[in-house]
């Protein structure tokens, strides 16, 4: 058991990696092969089966229910989003369900994946170690395929805010995507975290891919009850008691909490159905509150278009290469 401070951490990682936006990113990617893992549920708590393969270019991120006969698609995009209650669940006109994407989402768009279908056995995606990592490793292995289409760049023109309560999400026009995030749980030890990213392929896999999801222990039988964290471990979350943490490892990051909330963010802000060129502030947010913040951005067309690499403001970023495999076929 790990007691650690309650100070206000603040990080602020800079843009020091390869930008998000880059000569090589102007095509949409998908994976050059399938590749499958397993692990169990976070809220079921049941073993799932999950497999990541190629897809054509303009395809998106869709999961497939292996377990459900007939036509299952079900598009990863905000509006299909059903239930935002400590995870994000989507689902499509027939009813058929898939929870907890935000961390497969977060990794495929930190490794710059747009087009994938995602088979899995259950109703939830695996938690695997309760971060992004796994997903990242099982991406890396398959390897990156540069497809012909043109990479969607869904560009913020003004900004764009959502209140709840003591709660915000913003977007607002930025060079970069930057994700911002400001936690309060005044009752534990998490008080006044706080974390800003430039968001590229280095900082996601060095700063935030790692970082777990987190819960508390004075509520897990109330959410047992309620029929959520079923499957939830020491193996998969850090769980706080108090001001302990109660993981034998301890923390990844001193601040690791802000870490996957903004971790969360880049996974819930990824079913824009493309890369966001803006930038992203959450105080005490959450899946809910960042859900509605895209539904009242594409309520205002004013708020934003599509960019393309070609366009003037993306000639004024800095290109680097990527690599990729440009010659695969799905």
């Amino acid at each position: 058991m790990n007691k650690i401070s309650t100070e206000r951490l603040t990080s602020i990682i800079p843009n020091k990696g390869k930008p998000l936006f880059t000569k090589s990113c102007g095509k949409q990617h998908t994976i050059q092969r399938a590749i499958s893992c397993i692990g169990v549920a976070l809220h079921t708590g049941s073993k799932v089966y999950l497999t990541l393969h190629p897809a054509e270019q303009n395809t998106g991120i869709i999961f497939r229910r292996t377990d459900l006969t007939g036509s299952n698609n079900i598009r990863a995009s905000w509006d299909n989003v059903v239930d935002t209650r400590l995870s994000t669940k989507i689902a499509n006109e027939q009813g058929d369900t898939v929870g907890t994407i935000e961390h497969l989402m977060a990794a495929l768009s930190g490794c710059g994946v747009d087009n994938a279908y995602i088979e899995l056995d259950g109703p939830e995606v695996p938690v695997m170690d309760g971060s992004a990592q796994p997903f990242v490793s099982l991406i890396e292995e398959a390897g990156l395929c540069e497809q012909e289409a043109a990479g969607k760049i869904i560009e913020i023109l003004k900004p764009v805010r959502v209140e709840i309560d003591d709660k915000l999400a913003e977007l607002t026009p930025s060079n970069d995507f930057c994700v911002s995030c400001d936690i309060d749980f005044c009752d534990t030890l998490i008080v006044n975290q706080s974390m800003t990213v430039i968001v590229n392929s280095e900082t996601f896999k060095r700063e935030l891919a790692p970082a777990r999801t987190f819960g508390f222990m004075h509520e897990v039988e109330r959410l047992k009850e309620a029929g959520l964290g079923l499957g939830g471990s020491l193996d998969n979350a850090v769980i706080v008691d108090g001001d302990r943490v109660l993981n034998k490892e301890g923390l990844r990051y001193k601040n690791e909490f802000a870490h996957h909330k903004v971790l969360d963010a880049i996974g819930d802000l990824y079913t824009a159905g493309g890369k966001i060129l803006g930038a992203y502030k959450g105080i005490k947010s959450g899946h809910s509150i960042t859900n509605q913040l895209l539904k009242t951005l594409f309520s205002d067309k004013t708020a934003w278009r599509y960019g393309t690499p070609e366009s003037q403001i993306m000639k004024n970023m800095v290109n680097t290469p990527i690599e990729v495999n440009n010659c695969c076929s799905v």
